[in-house]
């Protein structure tokens, strides 16, 4: 009973210490409208609170109101990513990723995820998907728990645990079976134990479920195969006790074989998808499922992949462009998603956009697809992927146009994240 009074009074204080607040008034020099896909000028946002009050062109600020002149800049909406590893630093190659299975301690990745965490804040990025700890069991868990209690600094986090795969289908492979070696994901094989598996991950703290619906990835004809991980039963099974759970089901399916299968289940995402092919872009347009294409981790693993011995990489990357024109034209629902922790978290991972923009997409979709369109893939349009009155104040500014130049969201100057300024920069002088 104490533990249940602490808990109330410390949830009335933090809501009285954010109501106690004063208005925050900005005044934006162009704000991207993201919803009617123009740029505004003259406007300002009006924040109380954790929460948009008002945007308009006539707002003046209440008495008492802090008052933040970006008027020498664009401000847009909090950049969305719903494809990370926070627990993954660098994936070019096996000797990479067994490293850090092997020689790293999960508090210690989890340490350096903390780390991620704040980088991915500092670059823009005010939420995250992040789809697996990669090994690292139900670490992601304790990040986000940390992030919402204002531990440490990061983007709010949507996480997916451990992710599935059957057995001898994800590394570690290739060692002796003498030693018990450590998994990358939660093996589970069967429709019941998978059933089992999926109440698990939900127990701990999944919001989604994540699994790898193909590997061993091949061209033929011209066009990028792969073998099955699971059964179609297995696959179902998933699915529908995810979905009788209240989650989503994000699948990794690169090759056309594995994304069919993926589509055939019925899950709510397909990630990467290089393979995608004229059938299963308009499977995909039919069921309105979520594609996140993740172009960069490409570039950044092909050549050493390759150098590897798997020079497939190289040809993956040009298939998934195309795919990505394809799909675009087709109105296939494109989120932002980067697989930031397959690279380096040095690198900043909205050089993702330029890839984008480079295949297809106007800026403003570019833009689009890491706000609103994003906001929808994790059913948070009601709060998050726009600069409107109600939602949570995830502002972003840069000095220049990036709907003129994309790369100028490499580049993110100020940043806001639930009505708290996190990166003040250059615009407010300390």
């Amino acid at each position: 009973m104490r533990t249940f009074h602490l808990a109330l009074i410390l949830a009335i204080l933090s809501h009285a210490s954010a109501a106690d607040k004063a208005p925050i008034h900005i005044k934006a020099g162009r704000l991207i409208d993201v919803r009617s896909g123009q740029t505004l000028t003259g406007q300002s946002i009006l924040i109380a609170g954790d929460r948009i009050r008002d945007v308009g062109g006539n707002i003046k600020p209440p008495d008492g109101a802090r008052v933040i002149d970006l008027s020498a800049y664009t401000v847009l909406p909090g950049l969305i990513d719903n494809h990370t590893h926070i627990l993954l630093q660098g994936d070019i190659t096996a000797a990479d990723y067994d490293q850090q299975l092997l020689k790293e301690s999960i508090p210690y990745r989890t340490i350096r995820a903390t780390v991620a965490a704040r980088t991915a804040l500092m670059n823009g990025f005010t939420t995250l998907r992040d789809l697996e700890t990669e090994g690292a069991m139900y670490a992601d868990v304790d990040v986000k728990t940390a992030i919402h209690r204002g531990v440490i600094p990061g983007p709010r986090l949507f996480v997916a645990t451990r992710a599935f795969a059957p057995t001898g289908t994800y590394p570690l492979l290739g060692y002796s079976w003498e030693l018990r070696m450590p998994e990358g994901v939660q093996i589970v094989d069967g429709a019941d134990n998978i059933r089992r598996a999926v109440r698990e991950q939900v127990k701990y703290g999944a919001d989604w479920i994540k699994y790898y619906s193909d590997r061993a990835y091949f061209l033929r004809d011209g066009a990028l195969h792969s073998l099955v991980n699971f059964t179609a039963e297995e696959a179902q099974a998933m699915v529908i006790e995810t979905h009788r759970l209240g989650r989503k089901v994000a699948a990794h399916a690169m090759g056309r074989e594995g994304i069919e299968a993926a589509l055939i289940a019925g899950v709510d995402t397909i990630e990467h998808g290089d393979g995608l092919d004229d059938e299963m872009i308009d499977l995909m347009v039919r069921r309105g499922v979520y594609w996140c294409p993740t172009f960069y981790v490409g570039v950044y693993v092909a050549q050493g992949r390759a150098a590897a011995g798997a020079p497939i990489w190289n040809d993956m990357m040009q298939l998934e462009a195309k795919a990505f024109t394809k799909a675009v034209k087709k109105g296939v629902k494109i989120s932002f998603g980067t697989d930031a922790g397959g690279f380096a978290w040095t690198e900043n991972q909205a050089k993702e956009f330029t890839y984008m923009v480079k295949y297809g997409m106007t800026p403003m979709q570019a833009i689009q697809s890491a706000t609103t369109v994003a906001a929808q893939l994790l059913d948070q349009q009601a709060n998050l992927g726009a600069i409107e009155t109600g939602k949570f104040a995830d502002i972003v500014a840069v000095s220049g146009d990036p709907l003129r130049d994309i790369t100028e969201l490499e580049r993110v100057k100020f940043v806001m994240k639930a009505g708290e300024v996190v990166k003040p920069g250059e615009v407010i002088k300390q």
